[in-house]
């Protein structure tokens, strides 16, 4: 190993002992001859100290690092003086005093600087070009790690209900469902080709004829259709199939595990309605003018023929006549 602790993992109970460090060159400062540095990896930062009366020759390393260098430390863990302590870091009250400093890898001056706060002004087209780079900042990282997270919930979830996971085939025939299908040529039968499924609905009704009574699947999912704000031409969904049950029990199943994730993995978010409401089609309609209503918009659609319809208000006497 390369490290002995993570750049989030040291504090003041680790004070006086020898640590080894490695991760990313996030800022580099030199106060009057002091190099001090603030090492990144995905745990967190930690400061650094290269002090010319210590080891001179870490010192003259360190004045070589540059932003997004990678280098690995050894070093001593000292309290930092009270005016330098940093409440906002987990690491805020200890820094690394090095002795050793080794680069594993150079790097270019990046595009954008990876700052949370300076980030957001970086065009999003800049930053997905270099995703490799927007994925070191801590906010998209979280995203990532929230997912995680949420995935081994739902895993957890279904298997003490006795749900069996199972990965169906990602090459499959042509099943036209509710967009074109992605085509891939097979190279073994020339002029034939297979198609990447939209969902797996029919592997899982199979599964359901099989005896598998409690399905299902993160599944990787490809619709060969225009993106925009819903729509994705490749996504991943829980999917899940279950024998023996009615409706009801598929509602209450899903609700119970959707409240529970978001209470387990996201404190943050509150729930607004418990237990949801459930709302059919015409009600949503009538109330809302879309199948999808948010529900967090309180301005519902109100019905006033009966308040106008004798108004003698052309506009609205003819939507009437008209059943608008």
């Amino acid at each position: 190993m390369l490290r002995t602790h993570t750049c989030g993992e040291l504090s003041k109970q680790n004070i006086g002992q020898t640590v080894e460090l490695a991760g990313w060159v996030h800022r580099r400062r030199d106060h009057g001859g002091v190099i001090f540095i603030d090492l990144r990896d995905r745990y967190g930062l930690t400061q650094l100290t290269f002090n010319p009366k210590i080891d001179k020759k870490s010192w003259q390393e360190a004045d070589k690092l540059r932003s997004e260098w990678v280098i690995k430390v050894k070093g001593k863990v000292i309290a930092r003086p009270d005016d330098m302590v940093n409440p906002k870091l987990k690491t805020g009250e200890i820094e690394v005093d090095c002795v050793e400093v080794e680069i594993l890898a150079k790097a270019k001056t990046p595009p954008f600087e990876i700052d949370e706060e300076k980030s957001k002004e970086v065009k999003e087209e800049i930053r997905m070009k270099y995703r490799y780079l927007d994925l070191r900042k801590a906010d998209a990282r979280e995203v990532l790690i929230k997912r995680h997270q949420f995935i081994n919930f739902i895993r957890d979830y279904l298997t003490k209900l006795n749900f069996i996971e199972v990965e169906t085939p990602v090459l499959t025939k042509s099943t036209p469902e509710g967009a074109r299908d992605f085509l891939v040529p097979s190279r073994l039968q020339p002029g034939k080709f297979y198609s990447l499924p939209q969902s797996p609905q029919q592997y899982k009704q199979l599964l359901m004829i099989s005896g598998i009574d409690r399905y299902f699947q993160i599944a990787r999912c490809f619709r060969d259709e225009d993106t925009r704000g819903d729509r994705q031409a490749e996504f991943t969904q829980l999917d899940l199939e279950m024998s023996f049950v009615e409706g009801e029990d598929i509602l209450n199943l899903t609700e119970d595990l959707f409240t529970k994730a978001i209470e387990e993995i996201f404190p943050e978010k509150k729930i607004l309605f418990k237990p949801w409401p459930r709302l059919d089609y015409s009600e949503v309609m009538l109330k809302y003018g879309c199948n999808k209503p948010d529900l967090r918009f309180g301005l519902e659609i109100k019905d006033l023929t009966d308040l106008v319809k004798n108004c003698g208000f052309s506009v609205f006497t003819e939507a009437i006549k008209n059943k608008g």
